[in-house]
């Protein structure tokens, strides 16, 4: 698996490609372009199961290239390219950081979702940190819930074809989950971190956000950790993945297993079943802080 990232663009503007080809064209990318949305339909056709990122400009043809995505179940991490109005509108004066602007923000106007709740959007004042964008934008859709991303299904039809795009969306979190390891690998990574992802650094509405993710994945390791699931593994990996990426301490993890063992406490208490079971859990708590000890341990480069 190359270490690259596959990047295909649909932009119309002529000096928009250009910036975006001189930014994606290092040994970093591998960079389709698109034109037309024939062309860029094409592209996604050769090779849907090589992208690993769409980066596409706001235009009045955006909607209907989402909606054929969608229908196709074309499931992607993708950066959205803001129109100067919606630049201005969403970063105005007041915010000059280069914080990328998800779509989960507060402002009514930004949880409006496109295409997926893991989408990014980037004004164009701040095109040149479009490498942290798209590197953000696969880092959120690598944790990305089929439950969230897909919309309501009701016929037989309508669930054959939304299995069909959750296997899709699996089969691309798990490849982009192993490609980024690769591609990153341990030692360094520490110093590739972004701090503007870091917990103590997202907005308060991000942060919970993450913290409530991070604790419904966290029940699912829990839930399935003494069975047969062999997803368990990677599970775990794709957890504390996130939780390195975040900057999250080990205290942070035991107050999530201590309130979700509460809720499970309560739980049979109220079905009158005993509590000892819980116990047993401790060994998933412990497993979890080794590998993210080990994560810690591999990454940060020793002293010559």
């Amino acid at each position: 698996m190359s270490p690259q990232l596959t990047v295909c663009t649909l932009v119309k503007s002529e000096s928009l490609a250009r910036s975006l080809s001189q930014i994606l064209t290092d040994n970093r990318y591998i960079l389709q372009a698109a034109t037309s949305e024939s062309d860029f339909f094409d592209m996604i056709e050769q090779y849907k199961h090589q992208i690993d990122c769409l980066v596409l400009e706001d235009n009045d043809s955006l909607q209907r290239v989402l909606q054929q995505l969608s229908k196709q179940g074309t499931l992607l991490p993708v950066v959205i390219l803001l129109k100067v109005s919606q630049d201005i509108s969403c970063h105005g004066t007041t915010n000059n950081s280069p914080t990328p602007t998800p779509t989960n923000n507060s402002s009514s106007a930004q949880t409006h979702h496109l295409f997926h709740s893991a989408e990014v959007r980037l004004a164009l004042s701040q095109l040149p940190e479009l490498s942290s964008f798209i590197d953000k934008a696969i880092a959120q859709f690598v944790s990305l819930s089929p439950a969230s991303s897909l919309p309501h299904i009701s016929t037989t039809a309508e669930i054959v074809t939304e299995l069909s795009n959750w296997s899709f969306l699996l089969q691309q979190q798990r490849r982009l989950s192993e490609k980024l390891k690769e591609r990153l690998g341990y030692l360094g990574v520490y110093y590739k971190r972004n701090p503007l992802f870091f917990l103590r650094n997202l907005p308060p509405s991000e942060r919970q956000q993450l913290l409530e993710n991070l604790k419904s994945e966290y029940r699912q390791i829990v839930l399935k950790y003494f069975s047969q699931d062999n997803t368990l593994n990677q599970r775990i990996d794709n957890f504390v993945d996130k939780v390195f990426f975040a900057d999250i301490s080990v205290s942070r993890i035991v107050e999530i297993h201590m309130e979700l063992m509460e809720e499970f406490s309560k739980q049979l208490k109220l079905e009158g079943r005993s509590e000892e079971i819980l116990l047993d859990y401790r060994l998933t708590l412990i497993d979890v802080i080794a590998h993210l000890g080990e994560m810690y341990r591999r990454s940060i480069p020793r002293e010559s």
